[in-house]
């Protein structure tokens, strides 16, 4: 594993730029291990909602992570406003960095992540395997 600490300028889109950061890596597998930065405004599913909501910033983003793999990106974000409240779900496209985004990349050159069907969740699941 490979950690990789990185920094995101003003009016990058976060999730597509974290989507991309593997690829540019050499690898289709990483986790997003931790994030905090701010953002202009914020694309968010809620807890099993079938939308996503565009929250108006400024926005503080509390914690940021998740995974990073060909099959599709799953983070998860928690992030508050100027008045203190907090907000978290699944980020979304249209997030867009405010000041900074930092986040540290582990990433997973020896591995792939993919999700498969779980029938005891009923929902496609991470799984991870080694490369041959």
């Amino acid at each position: 594993m490979l950690l990789v600490p990185l920094r995101l300028s003003p009016g990058t889109d976060l999730r597509r730029a974290l989507e991309a950061l593997p690829a540019s890596h050499g690898t289709d597998a990483a986790f997003v291990v931790a994030g905090i930065g701010s953002l202009v405004e914020a694309s968010l599913r809620y807890a099993d909602a079938p939308d996503n909501v565009t929250l108006a910033g400024p926005l503080e983003i509390v914690s940021l992570s998740g995974t990073l793999s060909a099959a599709g990106a799953h983070l998860h974000v928690s992030m508050s406003d100027a008045s203190g409240r907090v907000f978290g779900g699944h980020l979304g496209h249209g997030s867009t960095v405010r000041t900074t985004a930092e986040i540290l990349l582990a990433l997973l050159p020896n591995g792939t992540l993919t999700r498969e069907h779980d029938p005891a969740t009923g929902f496609n699941e991470l799984v991870v395997r080694p490369l041959p």
